[in-house]
């Protein structure tokens, strides 16, 4: 089953679905002689067991280590003898497995890739390894104060959702994963009728397709269905942590609980990207201008709203003083208020809808890019017409619905400080 898509810009994706369930996206891009395939999983963190967080983590480091036919030095060989670069990487809502070649070597590192997709063999040395490198980042990670206190943050708001922890897992976690494990994982997710290819360069989408049906066609998906997944319903419950630590600035982090991505709740989505991008993106954004440049208080404030399968969160953070913590987080929440408070100018919200698209469209330069981006729209069941849709959203927000949707989701925050004592516990 085949389909075209015109999207803005005169750019085309191929569509095809092979008959055992891989779905295959296909941009021509001759302008260099390179491809880049993204290989995307539905996997990830948000998939893993409380008890196993960190998991697809694992996996990720050690797929690549051997395989039934293949050693790892064979493996990293054949992809450094030609120039080419292949990666794994696990991320909250999708594993993804990375190819970029010349096109004459593309057939060769796909090859080289279904392998890895196919016969993994997880080497019990390199389990090893790969699980104390693990420990040694989760180890470093909770001596970063800003990362120590957006863990209490994500703790605090997602409850028992995998979206609670770190895609590293935690110490204990790591520790307790065998190799069993891994292989119980691969075989679970790793099938044809749970992959999407989305490549994009120098082919045409007759040769891509041929090319995936005649490497990975034969793989037949098992009769065991996919595992269904139920996790718990995030739910507002407001809260405030201090974690006292002789550090010399003070971590100062708002968060409030905000839509998934889906056709539904687009609007909200949109105008939310859009105050993210008003409120903490560059140094032109408001936190940055009121509260570093006129106030001094920062030594760094920004903010993010990441796209998820399941509810995200808007966050607001800085770093300041210890002396300033006080002052910081009521000039944090002040910011944040304000957008519902008051709509923004008929000129704040154009300038942030052209920062905001601009930037997309320079997200979008590279056959890498374009793999990425149009992969994981078809992984989180968007469609690549969510690039259309996107961008139409974002032109649509009026400042009366940003300001609205703003009240609705910017109440009563999540709070996390992390700094000396003497300057957060009585906040």
């Amino acid at each position: 089953m085949t389909s075209t898509i015109a999207l803005p810009h005169n750019r085309i994706i191929h569509r095809t679905v092979l008959d055992n369930g891989i779905t295959v996206l296909v941009t021509e891009n001759p302008s260099a002689d390179i491809i880049a395939a993204r290989l995307f999983f539905k996997a990830g963190s948000r998939w893993e067991s409380i008890e196993q967080a960190g998991l697809s983590h694992l996996v990720a480091a050690v797929m690549t280590k051997g395989t039934e036919k293949h050693s790892s030095l064979e493996i990293a060989e054949r992809v450094e003898s030609i120039g080419a670069s292949l990666s794994t990487d696990a991320a909250s809502d999708y594993f993804l497995l990375s190819i970029k070649t010349v096109s004459a070597d593309f057939p060769e590192m796909l090859k080289l890739a279904g392998e890895l997709l196919r016969s993994a063999t997880f080497p019990e040395s390199e389990v090893e390894l790969e699980r104390r490198l693990a420990l040694q980042a989760i180890r470093s990670q909770q001596e970063q104060p800003f990362t120590v206190a957006l863990d209490r943050l994500r703790h605090a708001m997602y409850g028992d959702h995998p979206y609670a922890l770190s895609g590293l897992g935690s110490a204990e976690t790591v520790a307790n994963l065998k190799r069993e494990d891994l292989q119980h994982y691969y075989q679970t997710h790793f099938r044809p009728d749970n992959l999407t290819i989305s490549i994009a360069g120098r082919i045409t989408p007759e040769e891509a397709v041929s090319q995936v049906e005649e490497i990975l066609g034969s793989w037949r998906a098992p009769l065991v269905p996919l595992p269904n997944l139920n996790l718990p319903i995030v739910a507002s419950n407001p809260t405030r942590s201090a974690v006292p630590q002789d550090t010399q600035q003070s971590i100062v982090i708002l968060g409030y609980l905000a839509p998934s991505v889906t056709p539904e709740t687009m609007e909200d989505y949109a105008a939310l990207k859009l105050l993210n991008t008003y409120l903490g993106n560059g140094l032109s954004s408001r936190l940055f201008v009121e509260l570093r440049e006129k106030r001094g208080l920062a030594y760094e404030v920004s903010a993010f709203y990441p796209t998820r399968l399941d509810t995200s969160y808007f966050v607001t953070y800085m770093g300041t003083a210890p002396t300033n913590t006080a002052i910081a987080l009521s000039g944090l929440k002040t910011e944040v208020d304000r957008l519902c408070d008051a709509p923004l100018s008929a000129e704040e919200i154009q300038v942030a809808k052209n920062k905001l698209l601009g930037q997309y469209a320079l997200g979008k330069q590279t056959n890498s890019q374009l793999a990425q981006i149009f992969g994981w729209y078809e992984t989180l069941g968007l469609g690549v017409e969510f690039d259309s849709q996107f961008q139409d959203a974002i032109a649509k927000v009026s400042a009366e619905a940003a300001q609205e949707i703003a009240c609705r989701y910017f109440g009563e925050p999540y709070i996390s400080l992390l700094g000396p004592a003497d300057a957060i516990e009585s906040l």
